[in-house]
């Protein structure tokens, strides 16, 4: 599954949030009308009517059809997905590094064969985006690779918070690589050995590899 942005409506219901919190939009009030929503947030109104929507569900909105929308909570609890988006990219990283030899060990372990062709499809893409010096390109693919072994590794909850984490490593290297992509293919060669090792079922060694491959991301 590969890693998407968050849509403009998950924007605006951050923003929304955000507001709420700061009094902004204090509990009991009204919300402004969807026009001047589309003007304070630059978003269309389908945008607008799902942020609301998102928040409505989590119990904060609460729609009155002919009335308006109201503010009927601040007990917001964030998901862990916002959390993150929030937290400092060394936060993420270390939540990554705790995750990622245990997910590598388990995929050598329990990854089916059409997961396995994804892993490799996913490197293959890693180095020739590299080689063409294709940097977004080369980021998702690399990113993509890491999330399909997360994919492979037979623990659900593993696998989401591993691909809600890497959502976020995309900040990183768009600011720590300049748009380049030199150091991905110094490192092809040790990604290879990470999906040789799933391959061949070594669980100690693709931990090890996993490891290795974060270390080299501090």
């Amino acid at each position: 599954m590969q890693i998407q942005r968050k849509t403009l409506a998950q924007e605006v219901a951050e923003r929304l949030i955000e507001g709420i919190l700061n009094d902004e939009y204090p509990v009991g009030e009204k919300l402004p009308i969807e026009p001047e929503l589309m003007k304070i947030y630059g978003v269309g109104r389908s945008s607008i009517r799902e942020a609301i929507k998102i928040l409505s569900i989590k119990g904060v909105l609460s729609v009155q059809q002919g009335v308006g929308t109201f503010v009927v909570s601040k007990n917001i609890q964030e998901s862990l997905d916002i959390q993150m988006s929030k937290a400092e990219i060394e936060e993420v990283l270390e939540v990554r590094s705790l995750l990622d030899s245990k997910i590598a060990a388990k995929a050598a372990i329990n990854h089916t064969e059409k997961e396995l062709k994804t892993i490799k499809a996913y490197l293959d893409l890693r180095e020739q985006f590299a080689e063409e010096n294709k940097a977004q390109e080369c980021y998702l693919a690399d990113i993509n690779f890491h999330v399909a072994i997360a994919e492979a590794c037979g623990n659900t909850l593993l696998k989401e918070i591993y691909k809600i984490a890497s959502k976020n490593i995309l900040r990183s290297f768009e600011t720590n690589h300049n748009n380049n992509t030199p150091s991905f293919k110094i490192s092809q060669k040790i990604h290879t050995e990470l999906y040789n090792s799933i391959e061949n079922k070594d669980p100690e060694k693709a931990a090890l590899i996993a490891q290795k491959i974060v270390e080299k991301l501090y």
